[in-house]
């Protein structure tokens, strides 16, 4: 096991060993347990009581969170000729069709978020190869494929996220920046784990939230009590 830094055993230390804290608390102490020099990201990792290999118990969703990502998203608009300038005036980084395809095809990625309409899925579908194992592929599930293109990339710069349950029954969200007051960490935090709980499957049986954690890049994770949050 490799050793802790000096900062590492610094914020292991203040962290009570086996405590579970409330979702406020959790989201003033990832501010003082971060030691890293740049403006790190605010992470919550979701463990559910469901069987994702079942379609019945899979969980997928849309959150706005109210203070944003605190991330630069970078939006590229694959669309017909007539949609570019409402794509362009929403803020969209890169905004075209067939050169932005051929430039995928050739392995171009250097995306976020693909939005696209429903008209030239046949074109983007033929990318899932270069496009599915980064998660960049558009799906109207997601709000990324529709004809409201202007609104569509509004919501992902101001902050929408997409989350689906992975494999092991985990949802992973990127919720804010460490340099966030603590109370936009929370509300943001919050906006997540209400989404979830109103997306339960009626065929997932027994505890739902299973385990709630929130950590920063490179800090130790703090878990949350389900409890303490209200509306789940």
């Amino acid at each position: 096991m490799a050793r802790l830094t000096k900062n590492q055993k610094k914020a292991h230390s203040k962290l009570e060993a086996g405590k579970v804290y409330s979702l406020q608390e959790a989201s003033a102490l990832v501010k003082d347990i971060t030691t890293s020099k740049f403006d790190a990201s605010v992470d919550m990792d979701v463990r559910l009581g469901v069987d994702p290999r079942k379609a019945n118990q899979m969980v997928r969703g849309i959150a706005t969170l109210p203070h944003g990502t605190g991330k630069t998203v970078r939006v590229l608009a694959l669309v017909t000729p007539d949609k570019e300038e409402e794509a362009k005036a929403a803020g969209a980084d890169y905004v075209g069709l067939d050169e932005y395809i051929a430039k995928i095809e050739g392995g171009w990625t250097d995306v976020d978020i693909i939005i696209t309409m429903p008209s030239v899925m046949a074109k983007v579908g033929k990318l899932g190869r270069v496009l599915g194992p980064r998660n960049l592929m558009p799906n109207p599930k997601s709000g990324t494929v529709t004809t409201d293109v202007g609104k569509a990339v509004t919501d992902v710069k101001g902050g929408k996220i997409d989350f689906k349950v992975d494999k092991t029954g985990i949802i992973h969200a990127s919720i804010g920046k460490v340099s966030f007051p603590a109370d936009k960490i929370y509300e943001n935090a919050l906006e997540v784990i209400q989404t979830i709980s109103k997306l339960k499957p009626s065929a997932a049986k027994g505890t739902y939230f299973k385990s709630i954690h929130i950590s920063s890049t490179m800090s130790p994770g703090i878990q949350i009590e389900t409890k303490s949050v209200g509306g789940i």
